[in-house]
């Protein structure tokens, strides 16, 4: 770009700019081929357990309130408890996933505990037999042993939340709801409620 050259008069940028504005409006709209041509075929899906989500169906945060900020670290295992197929309320968990919370506290996707490859939330989610599915499931994080490694007492070993899900995991389908189970974590105290 040379400087000592002068901008264009106002009027070749009204111009050119006009032009751009039309050839936009053209590729946006204004442009697409007439309504006799034949139309694309309609746009398949990949099976529901083979869409690739951004998160896992269920995930969670943890925030340390002793210092203000989110518990990095933790360990926290998601168990999935009973299905509506089993309707068995055992405390004997059917399938468990492990994960760390990140540097934000967060957790969004699990890994599976089995060394023989299970499935992953989403695809256990994905092969219910309905859209009003419920499951129950218990997540638990390791306070204890993370606030033994700050140096720091804890009256809470581990703290679990249990909750019941309904459906098959996939954001608006059959009414579905993302489940996000946020915990407040003190040494002393705990709280938790339904995120979003």
């Amino acid at each position: 770009m040379d400087l000592n050259k002068p901008p264009p008069p106002p009027s070749d940028r009204v111009n050119r700019t006009t032009e751009r504005l039309a050839l936009y409006q053209n590729q946006l709209g204004h442009g697409q081929p007439p309504a006799t041509t034949t139309a694309p075929p309609p746009t398949t899906h990949p099976p529901l357990r083979l869409r690739t989500m951004a998160r896992d169906p269920i995930t969670c945060h943890a925030l340390n309130t002793l210092t203000g900020t989110p518990a990095a670290n933790l360990p926290v295992t998601l168990s999935l408890l009973s299905n509506s197929a089993t309707s068995s309320n055992s405390y004997k968990p059917i399938l468990t996933y492990y994960a760390t919370t990140d540097a934000d506290g967060r957790v969004k996707r699990w890994t599976s505990a089995s060394s023989t490859g299970s499935t992953s939330v989403p695809e256990f989610l994905a092969a219910l037999p309905a859209d009003d599915s419920k499951t129950s499931w218990s997540v638990r994080f390791e306070t204890g042993p993370w606030y033994a490694a700050q140096g720091l007492e804890s009256f809470w070993p581990e703290v679990e939340v249990k909750f019941v899900v309904k459906g098959r995991g996939m954001e608006g389908e059959g009414g579905w709801r993302h489940y996000h189970v946020p915990v407040l974590l003190g040494p002393w105290s705990y709280s938790t409620y339904r995120g979003s």
